[in-house]
């Protein structure tokens, strides 16, 4: 790896990097084809940047939908055509005869198919809908899923296993809320939408379990702005809808959006 690439990354990114790195060059150089697991927005951004370095090389992403989150990447030479591959993703459809079912929200179903042994990197996106869950997977675990997923959060499911085309798509949902603070900074906000004081705020950011556009960040006095997606382990998401006036007392004005 050239030591010049890892200015434009976090430390803690530099494990992907480097993996990232080695399918480029083993694409461009060796004439291999590399089917990715399932890559966050920012690990996808960090392959494209470093897929553009090379000019032999291009890159395909699928995750399912048009708006998909989580996606899978082959990487190839670029005299290879990408139209058309197969991506190895199966939909995992979990239902219920159990009127509880409707109580159960995304972290119960990711949290059941995680407890099953199954790593994130395996999953796509999550799609709460009205009956019950479709769940995007990568088609090597889909059998083992189908097979041992028999509840969710002490609810017993079926599940079953479905081409992508039959994949229903949940709206994202969320809940807005208006808030004013004195700064943009990172922890005044947060603590604000999580409703806790900036003092435990602080925690989680500075032990590096917090992530503003899928990007670890560890400064509490970093300024947000409108777009920003803020992730803190444990405590959910947000995103900055908003960025308003400013209040009579200099207070700025801000919309966030809780994932729901």
């Amino acid at each position: 790896m050239k030591p010049d690439i890892y200015e434009h990354f976090h430390q803690d990114e530099r494990e992907f990097v480097d993996r990232a790195w080695e399918w480029v060059v083993n694409a461009g150089q060796y004439h291999e084809v590399k089917l990715t697991d399932f890559l966050d927005p920012r690990q996808r951004f960090i392959l494209e940047t470093l897929v553009n370095r090379h000019p032999d090389v291009h890159a395909a992403f699928e995750g399912g939908y048009a708006d998909a989150e989580r996606v899978r990447a082959i990487i190839a030479p670029d005299y290879r055509d990408l139209e058309g591959e197969d991506f190895k993703i199966k939909v995992l459809s979990i239902t219920s005869g159990d009127q509880k079912l409707l109580e159960l929200e995304h972290g119960d179903y990711m949290g059941s198919i995680l407890g099953l042994g199954i790593k994130r990197s395996k999953l796509g996106d999550i799609h709460v809908i009205e009956s019950g869950c479709h769940a995007v997977v990568s088609e090597e675990i889909g059998a083992f899923l189908n097979l041992n997923l028999s509840q969710v959060h002490r609810v017993h499911v079926m599940t079953e296993l479905l081409p992508m085309d039959k994949l229903q798509a949940a709206e994202t949902k969320l809940d807005t809320m208006d808030i004013t603070v004195a700064s943009l900074r990172l922890d005044g906000i947060a603590s604000d939408a999580h409703r806790i004081s900036r003092t435990k705020i602080v925690v989680p950011i500075k032990a590096g379990r917090c992530r503003v556009n899928w990007k670890v960040e560890e400064d509490p006095s970093t300024n947000l702005k409108e777009g920003d997606v803020v992730s803190i382990q444990g405590m959910g998401r947000f995103a900055v809808l908003e960025i308003g006036g400013l209040t009579k007392k200099g207070r700025y004005r801000v919309k966030v959006g809780k994932y729901v």
